[in-house]
């Protein structure tokens, strides 16, 4: 008789045919590879913390199932699988193209500070683009003058640029400014004033909002194009706040928002590269609608929260004659992350009070930042793909990322004993070994050599909570801790499974873990961590993944990559 599937009432099935199919192709599951999947069955954000208990659960049974039964229990569970596209297909075909038409794209980060994980997936998309159409990707610094809240950092320009390197994006030699560009602005804003298509207005930010809500024009829109033209001349003698130049489309536009929009305003800031030389900017959208034409721009890829800025930039090609490129726009991606919230503007302002170390700090989610903590830019470009293009904003928990970081790394870091908040013993009884050969990985046969002394160091926490109970040191033997003080009992070296395994060390190096969240966790580690190069990522036995920095005040200093 056929076996049936349980009746589930929640995304049970779901979890049980992905975590099969992870388990089968890659040996074991792993969740972070599995929860991404349910949002495609209807998983909302909100609801993660409820399927990750369930989740859990089944990757554990999955996990010590036999090949047979793995196989058996998939033909179940297969129906609940989403059919996977090929991974060359992963990235839907360009609007427009056509075979052998040439394709570049840009990369147009504002330089107020570094990428992060939430921005640079759309740098990484378009590179996948032009690797995939054998096209290119410009490199075009949108530091246009900014705003009082967000200002261009000087710094922000090489973060950026080291940041795409470190993801392996060919931008070419050549980076451009948008704020060496005025002059090209400045000629396409009178051939719109001479058109008719753009007026100066002098009118009070609340008095455009009202006109713009009422669908009224102000008298300055009705003046003529030779008037308009002395009055743009006048503008750049003007005192910031004073006059904007503003495009004319429709003040019945369904969008109050699209109703006569600002191309030029005036700032008396200074700039890092044209310092107060420039007082007349553009607007983004302007400088957008200028430069994808010049530059040769076939294809923009951005966020479905550009909308607007698109529908501007096609309003001024129409209005010119421009052909200007296909524009495609995806779903927005946040990266859930605990405790944490992305936003480049917030950590510029803790980088530069100094709550923050710098654009490294793990806090900051900079691309910085995960390079210092041993994730490896391969990781980052698979979890793009595994992304893909999406219509619709999602959520993926950062564990997403993870999985496919510990995918590289697992088979090649070494591993070592990590012990925290040391509880110093002596084993009364044991034999008297100079050394013990362990494991340097659970699939490999190879051993490393861990010298033994007269003290055995195991975490405090462990102890606090086994004190009096017989316990395995991990690859050593079983020892009775102590109720009190530091003498311990040597109880044999056969190996039961259901008895505590704890971590241990002997000759030993004190060692710090910067976290995720800023916080320093500190302890001793075993001696063959003096070995280790800086930037070297190892594993500290269940306690998780981490990446040799250096020494620091005589300590070992690691920083966090994940579990």
């Amino acid at each position: 008789m056929k076996k049936k599937v349980p009746e589930a009432t929640g995304f049970e099935n779901e979890i049980w045919a992905y975590a099969l199919r992870n388990a089968i192709e890659h040996g074991r599951a792993v969740p972070g590879k599995v929860l991404p999947k349910l949002f495609g069955h209807g998983l909302k954000k909100e609801d993660v913390g409820k399927v990750m208990p369930e989740l859990r659960k089944i990757v554990a049974k999955v996990d010590i199932m036999s090949d047979k039964e793995r196989a058996d229990s998939m033909n179940l569970y297969s129906q609940y699988l989403k059919e996977r596209p090929e991974q060359e297909n992963f990235l839907p075909a360009l609007p427009g193209h056509t075979s052998g038409g040439k394709v570049v794209l840009r990369l147009a980060p504002f330089p107020s500070g570094a990428l992060h994980i939430g921005n640079a997936r759309t740098y990484m998309l378009n590179a996948l683009y032009a690797e995939a159409y054998e096209g290119r990707v410009l490199l075009v610094m949108d530091d246009t003058i900014g705003s009082v809240d967000k200002p261009v950092d000087p710094d922000a320009y090489k973060l950026i640029e080291d940041g795409l390197k470190w993801l392996k994006i060919d931008y070419g030699k050549k980076v451009h400014y948008k704020s060496s560009r005025a002059k090209e602005y400045y000629k396409v804003a009178e051939e719109l004033i001479k058109k008719g298509a753009a007026y100066v207005c002098h009118c009070k930010a609340e008095e455009l909002r009202k006109y713009r809500r009422e669908g009224v024009a102000c008298g300055h829109r009705m003046l003529p194009a030779d008037v308009q033209l002395l009055r743009w001349k006048e503008m750049f003698a003007d005192e910031p706040g004073g006059s904007v130049l503003r495009l004319k489309t429709d003040m019945q536009d369904p969008n109050p928002a699209f109703r006569d929009r600002v191309l030029f305003k005036v700032s008396d800031r200074e700039h890092p590269r044209t310092g107060t030389k420039i007082r007349v900017w553009p607007t983004l959208e302007m400088s957008w609608a200028v430069d994808d034409v010049q530059l040769g721009i076939s294809h923009v890829i951005r966020g479905n929260d550009l909308q607007m800025e698109t529908q501007t930039e096609r309003f001024i090609w129409d209005l010119l004659g421009w052909e200007g490129p296909e524009v495609m726009h995806t779903g927005l991606v946040k990266v859930d992350i605990s405790g944490a919230n992305v936003s480049k503007s917030k950590s510029r302002a803790q980088v530069k009070s100094g709550e923050f170390s710098g654009w490294d700090d793990p806090r900051t989610w900079s691309l910085q930042s995960l390079k210092r903590r041993g994730i490896k830019p391969e990781a980052f470009r698979a979890f793009v793909k595994e992304l893909g293009v999406t219509k619709n904003d999602v959520t993926v928990p950062i564990e997403t990322l993870y999985a496919l970081n510990r995918t590289l790394v697992d088979k090649s870091a070494k591993r070592f004993s990590f012990v925290i908040d040391p509880k110093e013993l002596v084993v009364d009884g044991a034999p008297y070994w100079k050394h013990v050969d362990v494991p340097v990985h659970p699939e490999k046969d190879d051993t490393r050599r861990v010298m033994l002394g007269k003290k055995i160091y195991v975490p405090g926490g462990d102890w606090r909570a086994s004190k009096g109970k017989t316990v395995r040191l991990l690859h050593l033997y079983n020892v009775q801790l102590p109720a009190s003080g530091a003498k311990a009992v040597h109880m044999g070296e056969s190996v039961e499974a259901k008895m505590p395994k704890i971590q241990w060390v002997s000759h030993h190096v004190p060692v710090e873990v910067v976290m995720p969240d800023g916080s320093h966790v500190e302890g001793v580690g075993e001696a063959g961590l003096e070995k280790l190069r800086p930037g070297a990522v190892v594993q500290f036995e269940r306690f998780g993944f981490v990446r040799f920095d250096g020494v620091e005040k005589g300590k070992k200093r690691f920083w966090f990559s994940h579990k």
